[in-house]
């Protein structure tokens, strides 16, 4: 059976971490999120979140980062390997984790093989 968990070998900490993927310029958005991307050499997918004061208080803010975390989570296995992500929630008024999950899935695929394509 496979880890569910979130290590911390899996998340984006540093300020040059955040700035390498922003500076790649690979980006795919919907309506619910827009995800940066960058590929990485280390056999493992990062994530890095940016959820900006705009989306409301910090209670609203870190339910946002929850629900996509929890996304990532739940589809860690599914997504492509080898890419640092940085995933910035668009719309908190329709934002709901199921949304986040579809887009997260979708987004994350689209960026994945603009990069094999390369």
């Amino acid at each position: 059976m496979k880890r569910l968990g979130l290590s911390n070998r899996q998340r984006l900490r540093h300020r040059e971490e955040f700035s390498a993927v922003f500076a790649q310029r690979a980006r795919s958005g919907d309506q619910n999120l827009l995800i940066y991307a960058k590929p990485n050499h280390l056999g493992v997918t990062r994530i890095g979140l940016s959820v900006s004061r705009k989306h409301g208080n910090a209670v609203v803010r870190g339910k946002l980062k929850r629900w996509i975390r929890e996304s990532f989570r739940l589809l860690q296995h599914e997504l492509p390997e080898g890419l640092d992500l940085i995933i910035i929630p668009v719309n908190a008024e329709k934002a709901s984790f199921k949304n986040y999950y579809k887009s997260l899935k979708k987004l994350v695929n689209k960026l994945s093989k603009r990069f094999q394509d390369s």
